[in-house]
């Protein structure tokens, strides 16, 4: 006899909110509709989570880790080379943009639904930009060590609106348009450094 694997409930739930809230919007699903995708009731709901806003927090962490493993990716396999990072990042960026459903950036997304910037929801966008500013930066401190922050600021604003260029119009357009901004970003850093 073959057993099997049960998922856990609280990854349940994050997975069934996930799905849910990047489809729908954070506002527009009700912790209703997660129990009832996750298959539980709302005792077991409130065991895991103690409000919907915790629900959607760990929803973000969960795309968070999933975006910091995939630039940790790039950057493992391109040796840590600024150009090669980003030509890995735009590539994957093109793919993830023609998904069906692919509705633009998560931390996008929720920063709009939830704009009060003490909310523990825009705290954990704020701390997952964060960590996207400092790999950027770490990614062209070894020629722009004075002007890493600067640099890591373009390349994450090159991020946002690929982002949401990413959802509304051509994704290998966008991966290309993402490309070109960010090598001339990094050349731009590399030939002032020099």
């Amino acid at each position: 006899m073959i057993a099997t694997v049960r998922t856990p409930m609280r990854q349940r739930l994050v997975d069934a909110a996930t799905e849910l809230f990047y489809a729908y919007g954070l506002r527009a699903v009700s912790v209703d509709k997660v129990i009832e995708a996750a298959g539980t009731t709302k005792v077991t709901f409130y065991r895991h989570f103690k409000s919907k806003d915790d629900l959607v927090v760990a929803h973000l962490e969960r795309r968070a880790a999933i975006e910091r493993e995939g630039i940790g990716a790039a950057v493992a396999a391109a040796g840590g080379e600024a150009d090669a990072v980003m030509r890995l990042i735009a590539e994957q960026l093109g793919i993830i943009a023609c998904e069906p459903g692919f509705r633009g950036c998560p931390f996008i997304n929720a920063a709009a639904e939830y704009p009060d910037p003490d909310s523990r929801v825009r705290r954990a966008v704020a701390e997952h930009r964060q960590w996207c500013k400092a790999t950027f930066a770490e990614l062209v401190a070894p020629f722009a060590p004075e002007r890493a922050s600067e640099a890591a600021d373009d390349l994450m604003l090159l991020r946002d609106g690929a982002m949401v260029a990413g959802y509304l119009d051509e994704p290998d357009a966008v991966a290309a348009s993402f490309l070109r901004g960010t090598t001339a970003v990094i050349e731009g850093f590399r030939e002032n450094a020099g």
